[in-house]
């Protein structure tokens, strides 16, 4: 029979990412494909969904989960908009012309999915899924795409691996030069990295000279230091797993550091994860980015009027 439980199992199968298995998303599945909770999959039918009366009011009277009326940006956004996106559902499909803020606005299973769907804990479950995900490709392997398709490797000088020793200081650097650069300065060069057992782990001296950053007293050099040569932008990264973030004292040291080099400054600070950021709140300078580990394709940003950039 059609349960939440299913048709979250169904979602995962599909290739749908991960937000994408949770109990609205069942229940937007149950709807599209217009089953009862006494209603085998193989009923499963395509029919014209519009958010409220199609798919928020059928889960009302028929599977008893009321949702308020301001959550239907919710179903658009975080479920239906992905649907689409997998091929799970298509948009006014019976109406291509609508505007896009017409009531009249519906959405519809898919044929393929809807093939896929009807053989549900049939011995044709295995072999529909395949045919699905081969035909239509996976959301989850499309993001995955997407994501890697913007990372680009950052550029050693002298090609050498660097090999950190053990700790959770390190463990940051390490996700610093290997996560956060990729993403956030794609193409950079690393100039410096430290490491709590050698201090100047990777130092490019000669890059640093021409850059006009003084390599005399290492002790004031950030963590991290990336050089963006298309944006002339250089990325000063402290990682942060008990003190040191880029606090107002610590930008003042780092600008009188800097006071040769003309590139526009990106400070950083990196922490593994939110509740080390939190401990923190108060020290992190105004226009300055922030970065947690465990979840390395955002950024917070500080304050001011653009979102990563050098400070004004």
């Amino acid at each position: 029979m059609a349960s939440i439980e299913e048709a979250r199992e169904i979602l995962k199968a599909l290739g749908m990412p991960p937000a994408q298995h949770n109990h609205m998303s069942g229940l937007t599945l149950i709807a599209l494909c217009g089953l009862t909770p006494d209603a085998p999959w193989s009923d499963a039918k395509q029919g014209s969904c519009t958010v409220t009366k199609g798919i928020m009011d059928y889960v009302k009277e028929h599977y008893g989960t009321e949702y308020a009326p301001n959550t239907r940006e919710t179903f658009r956004r975080q479920v239906l908009h992905q649907f689409v996106q997998a091929r799970v559902a298509d948009y006014n499909p019976f109406e291509p012309g609508l505007p896009t803020n017409s009531p009249h606005a519906h959405y519809a299973i898919t044929e393929a999915a809807l093939e896929a769907v009807q053989h549900y804990g049939t011995k044709g479950w295995d072999s529909a899924v395949e045919k699905f995900r081969h035909e239509q490709g996976t959301l989850v392997e499309r993001y995955e795409r997407e994501r890697l398709h913007t990372m680009i490797p950052l550029k050693l000088a002298d090609g050498q691996e660097l090999q950190f020793s053990p700790g959770k200081h390190n463990e940051v650097q390490k996700a610093v030069v290997e996560e956060f650069g990729p993403r956030f300065a794609p193409g950079a060069r690393l100039l410096y990295v430290g490491d709590t057992a050698k201090k100047d782990l990777y130092m490019d001296e000669d890059g640093l000279a021409k850059l006009g950053i003084p390599i005399t007293d290492h002790s004031k050099m950030p963590d991290v230091v990336f050089y963006d040569a298309e944006r002339n932008w250089l990325f000063l990264v402290e990682a942060v797993t008990s003190h040191g973030p880029m606090s107002p004292t610590r930008i003042v040291d780092l600008e009188n550091m800097l006071s040769e080099c003309s590139l526009g400054a990106v400070y950083v600070s990196a922490f593994p994860d939110f509740g080390e950021f939190r401990k923190h709140l108060k020290n992190i300078a105004w226009e300055t980015e922030v970065w947690l580990c465990d979840t390395p394709d955002h950024m917070i940003h500080y304050d001011g009027d653009r979102f990563l950039g050098p400070r004004q």
